[in-house]
C-alpha cells in the first residue's frame, strides 16, 4: 500500500461493511463506515466472514495496513477463502492452524477505494516501463497469455481507475492493488517476483461497459 495513493476524505464515498467473528455470518458482528487499522479493536477476536453493503474496500492481512491485500467489493464473503485466492493461504489452512492461518487473518482495512467509470492501465514486461507493453481499457482480462502477453509484468502505469493484478490466470493467487499512478518496479507493489497473469477492474457494481485491450 502506497500512502501517496491514499484518498483524501473529500474523495471518499459513504460506504459500509459488516464483519463477523465466525464463518457464515455468525457470532459477534460490527458495522464499519470508516477505515480501521486494527479490527480486533472493534470487539472482535478475528474476522470469520464479511458482508460488504456498499464497496469496494481494501483489506490487509496484518495490522496497520500491512501484508497481503484483498479487494472486497459489494457482496457476501462467508469464509476466508472467499476473499483470498492465494495458494499460500490454502496450504497454511491445510496445516490446521485454526483461526490463525495466513489468509484467514484479515485484521485491518483501508477506507474505500476510489472508483471511476473509465479504466486504463499499461503493463510492461521489464522494469522502468521497457520492452513489450500491453494496454487495457475498460476490460477485465482473466488471462494475459491468451492475448499474447507473457506472465512477466515488471512495471505498470495505472492511468485511470483502480485495478487488481493476480499471480495466476482466472484471478487466482496473490492480489496486488494498483491505484492511479506509476510503478516502475515490482517491489513497489510488494511482489517478490514480476509475475501477473490476470487483471481485474475495481468498479461500481452498477456500471457495465465493454472495453478493449491492445498489445502492440
Amino acid at each position: 500500500w502506497n500512502k501517496e495513493h491514499q484518498l483524501s476524505p473529500s474523495c471518499r464515498l459513504s460506504l459500509q461493511i459488516t464483519i463477523f467473528e465466525l464463518e457464515n455470518f455468525q457470532g459477534k458482528k460490527q458495522e464499519l463506515t470508516e477505515e480501521s487499522p486494527n479490527v480486533t479493536e472493534e470487539a472482535l477476536e478475528k474476522v470469520g466472514s464479511i458482508q460488504v453493503e456498499s464497496g469496494p474496500w481494501l483489506g490487509f492481512e496484518r495490522q496497520a495496513f500491512c501484508g497481503e491485500q484483498f479487494v472486497l467489493e459489494k457482496g457476501a464473503y462467508p469464509r476466508w477463502d472467499s476473499w483470498s485466492n492465494s495458494h499460500s493461504s490454502d496450504s497454511l489452512m491445510s496445516l490446521g492452524r485454526s483461526g490463525r492461518a495466513r489468509g484467514e487473518q484479515l485484521v485491518c482495512w483501508m477506507s474505500p477505494l476510489q472508483d471511476t467509470h473509465d479504466h486504463k492501465i499499461h503493463l510492461f514486461e521489464n522494469a522502468g516501463y521497457n520492452w513489450r507493453k500491453m494496454e487495457i481499457v475498460d476490460e477485465d482480462v482473466p488471462s494475459l497469455w491468451v492475448h499474447g502477453f507473457q506472465d512477466r509484468v515488471a512495471s505498470i502505469k495505472a492511468l485511470n481507475g483502480t485495478w487488481v493484478g493476480y499471480e495466476y490466470p482466472g484471478y487466482r493467487g496473490r492480489q496486488y492493488i494498483f491505484e492511479r499512478g506509476e510503478y516502475q518496479h515490482w517491489n513497489e507493489w510488494d511482489a517478490s517476483q514480476p509475475q501477473i497473469q490476470s487483471v481485474h477492474r475495481v468498479r461500481d457494481q452498477q456500471w457495465h461497459k465493454h472495453g478493449c485491450f491492445e498489445t502492440p
